[in-house]
């Protein structure tokens, strides 16, 4: 983040796609915001490192719905049910248009949900939200 006085939120990028992920990466760049980025290419492996404190507080999460091993839905549910991560800002990045895929998102709470297709020009709409999301909202640091 370019302003002293914000504390840069981490991001967990929970994306099982390389193209993806290298394109949400490549708009943090472009837009020259230096937020620290760690990824997790499934649900098990952002699990393993949110336990282990892995990313740095305060962070939000972009996760991804379509992944192997463990997918999008399954991680929220084991966060959202675990007290340690519960209060976790979580945003879906996904393919899916899915209407159950919405409601099961939004009753595990997540801070919106993004579909890919939307982002017309390409991920830098998605890192400018954030910047401001994370300048005004208050994230928690347990």
């Amino acid at each position: 983040m370019n302003n002293k006085k914000f504390k840069p939120a981490s991001i967990l990028l929970v994306e099982d796609d390389d193209i993806d992920a290298m394109s949400v990466q490549r708009a943090f760049q472009r837009m020259k915001i230096a937020n620290p980025i760690v990824r997790a290419k499934d649900g098990i492996e952002a699990l393993d490192i949110l336990l282990k404190g892995g990313i740095e507080q305060p962070y939000l999460i972009l996760l991804d719905l379509n992944m192997p091993r463990m997918g999008g839905l399954e991680l929220l549910d084991t966060i959202r049910n675990n007290p340690q991560l519960e209060l976790s800002v979580v945003f879906v990045l996904t393919t899916s248009k899915d209407d159950e895929d919405k409601i099961k998102a939004y009753k595990h709470h997540v801070a919106g949900y993004i579909v890919k297709e939307k982002l017309d020009e390409g991920f830098e709409q998605l890192v400018k939200m954030l910047d401001h999301y994370w300048r005004l909202v208050e994230l928690p640091v347990v």
